[in-house]
């Protein structure tokens, strides 16, 4: 890792699991770190953990339920008037075994785990591109292959199973990003996803029976430690080997081909666009034109 004193990096989902590991990491490189998650007290026990691991650590924290619209936009607004955002990490998500919706009306799988991602990060473009050079880094997943999105039941309204709409929203991760580095290239901030590797964390745990069962059982005998699963997200974030580059997909740190699905570029331009449709955005970054 290269050293970031005075980078601000900016992680949602920072206070257990990838996000948290990814925090420590670039705390002991030397960012500033702002962490955002659903829980106040867990976020400034993570500040208090980030400060005894590396004395004179700034960090601090924000709190937002992502899966609500109207949460990230109050958070964007919070966020814009930090001095600048050096890295965003797009962490943030959750897996769910049975359907429901948010008050806005989407799944919550595709709101938490896509639109989330996709607001925020649209709404700090411009403190993004004015921060440049600046990365965006989304947490993907390798559960994206084999998966595709049907665009006339992208929220799984007809056909509900918790883990496909879980590798969906992995594949909408990837076109996301893939999209979002087309859109951003000549602005000097580069956005690339990743794979984590199957983590040892709480991820899964809020859900019961059979499925919280079998999430339990992999990650007991399969699981990495949430410190190599923050290795990748860490190494896009401040490694000079990716000064630049953007729109690509990784996994252990190397550059790696996703499923031919999540290379699809008219899909990608697809879900962009009805992701704003979605967000009430326009379509185009107008703010970096």
């Amino acid at each position: 890792m290269a050293a970031l004193d005075g980078k601000v990096c900016v992680i949602t989902g920072a206070t257990s699991g990838i996000g948290r590991a990814a925090a420590e990491k670039l705390a002991l490189a030397g960012a500033r770190l702002v962490l955002v998650g659903r829980d106040r007290a867990k976020g400034e026990e993570t500040v208090e953990r980030l400060k005894a691991l590396r004395p004179g650590c700034e960090a601090s924290v924000l709190t937002a339920d992502l899966a609500r619209l109207a949460e990230v936009r109050r958070l964007a607004a919070e966020l814009a008037a930090l001095p600048r955002i050096d890295v965003l990490i797009n962490n943030a998500g959750a897996i769910f075994r049975h359907r429901a919706t948010t008050g806005d009306g989407l799944e919550r799988t595709f709101a938490l785990n896509h639109l989330a991602y996709y607001v925020l990060t649209r709404l700090l473009a411009e403190k993004l591109a004015a921060s440049a050079p600046a990365r965006v880094v989304v947490v993907a997943s390798r559960a994206h292959r084999g998966a595709s999105l049907d665009f006339d039941d992208l929220q799984m309204a007809r056909s509900w199973d918790g883990w496909m709409a879980y590798r969906r929203s992995k594949l909408c991760n990837i076109l996301f990003a893939r999209e979002l580095a087309r859109r951003l290239a000549g602005s000097g901030v580069t956005c690339n996803s990743l794979h984590p590797g199957f983590v040892a964390s709480r991820f899964g745990d809020n859900n019961d029976g059979l499925f919280r069962a079998a999430l339990s059982l992999g990650k007991r005998f399969a699981a990495i430690s949430t410190g190599r699963g923050a290795e990748t997200p860490s190494y896009l974030a401040s490694s000079p080997d990716v000064e630049g580059v953007s729109g690509l997909y990784f996994d252990k740190c190397r550059a790696v081909e996703p499923s031919a699905a999540a290379q699809d570029d008219r899909a990608a331009l697809r879900l962009w666009r009805e992701s704003a449709r979605l967000a009430g955005l326009p379509e185009e970054l107008s703010a970096l034109a």
